[in-house]
């Protein structure tokens, strides 16, 4: 059928997988092979302006979260530490060391003292790399950090992993600049590489390279890579998923149900193209699936009040269900500037602690 095909895999038909399969080697996790010439230079996901935009602001888990070193996230745990929370009276069995003679003095009552422990925010970043992702009708030289006109891997299109690799970033460099821990995961039906939580500055160009050099293909299971996650993680996090959530509604329910339930925070950054949000196609086209879907050719015109009536349903979903568990949610756009988009977020975000906490 004549017709013009679109980008790299546009999502048409399902609201579960849309993007290009591009194949190549898949190393080791915590392997990188690569001459040393070849690294990637970080600064291509972000923009000069994004991390002076981002570098004023805080990244406070909404929750109390246990850390592992002092820092400014107050911990549920009161003991002795450097910042007196309040008295308590004395019962058989409490520790002496902690009697106030002062105020047994002025009251003839033996009495406490308790002690707000500060702990450190553990950041857990979660990149979507199933194949969905690789779609983008951005160039990549408008997107750039650097102007640079092709990927790494020789894409001229900016796709919804590079904007998810953006996004990653600069969480990543808010949490390390406030002195907190930060890691990575990339998954799509399995947990496919992890970075370590460190508060190391050398982090950040460590998730950027692992994100900038991994493949992305295969379909999504958000179900199985949280069951994954949750394994490997013994303190509550801060997490942030970032994904187009082209995913079963059900099967996104189930996963931060079990977040909910490990007392875990989550953020949910969904990521979205353009030509997604608009179906802007007038000619006959060629939709082609990105994780197993066949190939259609269509009349997008036909097909456009019936898809953004989907897409927006799903989306409100996927929001309603986020919000129902107590977490935020925040859509980004591939064709939008990511400072101002993630600034507003966390502004808005540490506004609604501060508001709850102090009324």
């Amino acid at each position: 059928m004549p017709g013009t095909d679109l980008p790299p895999g546009h999502p048409f038909s399902t609201l579960s997988n849309p993007a290009r399969c591009v194949r190549y080697h898949d190393p080791m996790p915590g392997t990188d092979d690569r001459p040393q010439t070849e690294r990637l230079d970080a600064s291509l996901y972000l923009h000069p302006q994004t991390l002076a935009r981002l570098g004023s602001f805080e990244l406070r888990a909404k929750m109390i979260v246990e850390g592992v070193m002092s820092g400014q996230h107050r911990s549920p745990y009161q003991g002795v530490s450097v910042e007196f929370a309040q008295h308590r009276p004395y019962v058989p069995g409490d520790d002496l060391r902690h009697l106030d003679w002062k105020v047994y003095g002025r009251t003839d009552k033996l009495h406490l003292k308790q002690y707000q422990q500060e702990t450190n925010l553990d950041l857990l970043i979660l990149v979507d790399s199933s194949g969905s992702m690789n779609f983008g009708s951005r160039t990549f030289e408008d997107a750039s950090g650097t102007a640079r006109k092709t990927s790494p891997d020789g894409r001229t299109y900016w796709s919804k992993f590079d904007h998810a690799t953006a996004t990653a970033a600069a969480l990543a460099y808010i949490t390390l600049h406030q002195g907190d821990r930060v890691g990575l995961v990339v998954f799509a039906d399995e947990i496919r590489h992890m970075v370590a939580r460190s508060s190391q500055r050398g982090t950040w160009r460590q998730i950027v390279e692992a994100l900038a050099t991994h493949p992305v293909d295969r379909p999504t299971d958000l179900a199985r890579v949280v069951d994954q996650l949750l394994g490997k993680i013994s303190n509550r996090c801060l997490i942030a998923l970032i994904s187009d959530m082209f995913a079963d509604p059900e099967t996104i329910d189930a996963a931060m149900a079990r977040c909910k339930h490990r007392s875990h925070d989550l953020i949910v950054f969904q990521v979205l193209d353009r030509a997604e949000t608009t179906f802007d196609f007038e000619s006959l086209s060629r939709f082609e699936g990105l994780e197993g879907e066949p190939k259609l050719n269509v009349d997008p015109r036909a097909l456009r009040k019936g898809y953004l009536d989907a897409l927006r349903a799903h989306n409100e979903q996927i929001e309603k269900t986020a919000r129902s568990f107590g977490f935020d949610y925040e859509q980004v756009h591939t064709h939008e500037w990511l400072g101002p988009t993630l600034a507003a977020f966390v502004a808005h975000r540490n506004a609604q602690i501060k508001k709850r906490k102090y009324g």
